[in-house]
This record gives structure tokens, C-alpha cells and sequence, in this order.
């Protein structure tokens, strides 16, 4: 019993408030479990805020892999700052959260589409569930930005 109350306070502290929830949305009263949404500033492109929407499970000892998430520019984007992110396929970690004392994590990638000059946002989490990675995408177009570089036209 002692080992079973000391697992949930430990969960309690990993999944316990976060300085960027913006959002509780319970989901009802025979239920302990909760929508919670956080905003994430991206600390290099900073012109770019995304919401993560996740459920989070009181009294258990792991979250459900389910999220979603939304990304807008909501301030500058630079060249500057294009010219610092990782531009490999896969990518950068831009911000992680555990999910489960079992290992388990959501993490968000930046990843550069340097044809169509846009920044995707994935979300997804780093164990299996129910056959299949839970994930969700979404992009933040450089038109209109200072970081847009117009190609130049072929005839």
C-alpha cells in the first residue's frame, strides 16, 4: 500500500502544474482524468507559439498517448533565426514532458520544409499504444515573414 501512495505522489509530481497551462478541461464527474493545454514558445524561431492539447489521468501512474497540437506565428520570424534550427529531415527536439514513471514521453519536433519555406510542429509520443505511435502535425508557413525568400521566376 505504501509503495502503491508513494507511486502516485511521485506522478503527482511529474505531471503536476505546468507554468505554461493555459487550459483544464475536466471531463466529467465520474472521471479522473482531464484535458490539459499548454502553450510552447519555441525558443529559437520565438515568432512561433504552439498549444498542446493532452489528457492528463490523475491517480494513475501513466498518462493516455493521445495529443493534438496547434502552432501559429504570433510574432517576428527572421532569417536570422531560420539560419539557426537543425534543417536535417528529422529534425530537433523543441520540447519534451514525461507522460509515465514507464519511460514514456510527448515530445515536439521542428522540422524545416525548405521547398514550400515552412516549420512543422510534431507531436508525438515515444511509446507504442494500442499498436500505433500516437502523433499530430502542424506546419507554420514563412510567407509573409521576413525569413520568405521569394524565388525567382522561370520562364
Amino acid at each position: 500500500m505504501k509503495k502503491l501512495l508513494a507511486a502516485v505522489l511521485l506522478t503527482g509530481l511529474i505531471t503536476g502544474c505546468s507554468d505554461n497551462e493555459v487550459g483544464d478541461v475536466s471531463l466529467g464527474m465520474f472521471t479522473l482524468k482531464d484535458i490539459k493545454i499548454e502553450n510552447l514558445k519555441d525558443d529559437v524561431v520565438t515568432g512561433v507559439t504552439c498549444h498542446i492539447a493532452s489528457i492528463e489521468a490523475d491517480l494513475s501512474l501513466a498518462d493516455p498517448s493521445d495529443s493534438s497540437i496547434s502552432c501559429r506565428q504570433t510574432g517576428d520570424i527572421t532569417p536570422e533565426m531560420i539560419a539557426q534550427i537543425d534543417k536535417s529531415k528529422s529534425g530537433e527536439v523543441v520540447f519534451k514532458k514525461s507522460k509515465s514513471i514507464f519511460f514514456k514521453s510527448m515530445k515536439v519536433r521542428r522540422i524545416y520544409d525548405a521547398e514550400n519555406q515552412t516549420l512543422l510542429y510534431l507531436s508525438y509520443t515515444t511509446k507504442e499504444t494500442d499498436g500505433s505511435f500516437k502523433h499530430s502535425l502542424s506546419t507554420v508557413p514563412l510567407w509573409g515573414t521576413k525569413a520568405y525568400v521569394v524565388k525567382p521566376e522561370t520562364n
